[in-house]
C-alpha cells in the first residue's frame, strides 16, 4: 500500500511553483510495542476521557483551551483554530539558500521526502531540484504542518527532495547552561597522542546496517522466551568497573581497540610510526581497585 503523504501543497521558487507531497522518511513500525493489560484478565485497558466533576465524558463534548493563567482558559473551537492560516499553510516558499556547514547540527530535527505530486508538477519540480544541485546549496523555507509553522531545509536527492525540519531559536537550550561549569583541565599531550591512535584504530566507514537496537533485540529473545513458555531468570548485575590509572587505561584501549575493527578500514598514513612510539612511552603505576 502507497505511503500516505503528511502534507500536501505547492513548493514555490520565485514565480516557478508545482504541486508537491511530503513524506515521512523514517518509519517506527518495527519497533516492540507493548499494549496495557489488566494484570488477572489481560483485557486491554480503555483511556476514558473523564470530567472531575461529570465522570466519563464522550469524545464530541471535548473541545481545546489555552491556559492563560492557573485554571482558566480561553476555549477555542476546530473552525477558529483553522481560520489561522498563514501562505506556508499550503505552500513552502523557498526565500534563502545558505552553505549546509551554516546551520549547526542542534537545530536539524525530522527527515522527509518531498515528492512532485501527480505527473503534471514534474517538469517543474525537476527545473527546481536541478537548478538546487547546480546552486549547491541547501534552501530555507516554511511551511505549516501539525499547527506549527516549521522552518525546512531542502536539498536535492536523488529523483526528489530531503526536506529536513529545522528547530527555531526558542527550542534550542544554550551550550553555555551546561559547559560553563566544566573546568579547565589541560590533558597531558602523551595521553591525548595515545587517545588520538585509539581514534585511529577505529575509524571507518559509517554504515547504518551495522548499527542495531541491542536492547529491542533482546526485548525480542525475551519475548520469544515467554511464548515458548520458558522461565525468565534476571541476569546478573554487571560488576563495577574498577578505579584504574588514566594512563594505563589509555596504553590498555590501544591495544584491544585493533583486531577486527582495523580490517574495516586501513590506519592513517604515520599510524604505524605512532604505534612504535607508544611502546616507548613508560608505563604508570596502576592504582589500587576501589
Amino acid at each position: 500500500m502507497a505511503a500516505r503523504p503528511t502534507w500536501q501543497g505547492h513548493l514555490r521558487l520565485s514565480l516557478v511553483s508545482c504541486p508537491v507531497a511530503l513524506y515521512t522518511a523514517t518509519t517506527r513500525s518495527n519497533d516492540v510495542a507493548f499494549n496495557m493489560l489488566h494484570k488477572e484478565t489481560h483485557n486491554r485497558i480503555r483511556m476514558i476521557p473523564t470530567d472531575p466533576d461529570k465522570g466519563p465524558v464522550e469524545r464530541s463534548e471535548i473541545v481545546k483551551g489555552y491556559q492563560y493563567e492557573k485554571d482558566r482558559y480561553i476555549v477555542l473551537s476546530q473552525d477558529e483554530i483553522d481560520s489561522v492560516r498563514l501562505e506556508s499553510t499550503r505552500i513552502i516558499d523557498i526565500d534563502k539558500f545558505v552553505d549546509r556547514e551554516e546551520i549547526d547540527r542542534l537545530y536539524w530535527n525530522d527527515p522527509y521526502f518531498l515528492a512532485p505530486d501527480g505527473d503534471m508538477a514534474v517538469e517543474a519540480f525537476a527545473v527546481i531540484r536541478e537548478a538546487m544541485k547546480d546552486a549547491g546549496k541547501v534552501a530555507l523555507g516554511r511551511l505549516v504542518m501539525h499547527q506549527r509553522e516549521r522552518l525546512m531545509a531542502l536539498e536535492p536527492r536523488d529523483k526528489g527532495i530531503l526536506a529536513y525540519t529545522l528547530r527555531n531559536k526558542r527550542e534550542v537550550r544554550e551550550a553555555e547552561e551546561f559547559f560553563d561549569d566544566i573546568k579547565e583541565v589541560k590533558p597531558p599531550p602523551q595521553m591525548v597522542e595515545i587517545a588520538t591512535k585509539i581514534i585511529d584504530q577505529l575509524e571507518g566507514p559509517f554504515d547504518p546496517s551495522l548499527f542495531n537496537d541491542r536492547y529491542e533485540d533482546a526485548l525480542r529473545a525475551l519475548i520469544k522466551e515467554k511464548e515458548k513458555g520458558h522461565t525468565i531468570k534476571a541476569p546478573e548485575e554487571p560488576k563495577e568497573a574498577e578505579v584504574i590509572d588514566l594512563m594505563e587505561a589509555l596504553k590498555r584501549s590501544l591495544g584491544q581497540s585493533g583486531g577486527e575493527r582495523r580490517k574495516t578500514a586501513p590506519p592513517r598514513a604515520g599510524a604505524k610510526k605512532a604505534a612504535s612510539h607508544t611502546s616507548a612511552v613508560k608505563k604508570a603505576p596502576a592504582k589500587k581497585r576501589a
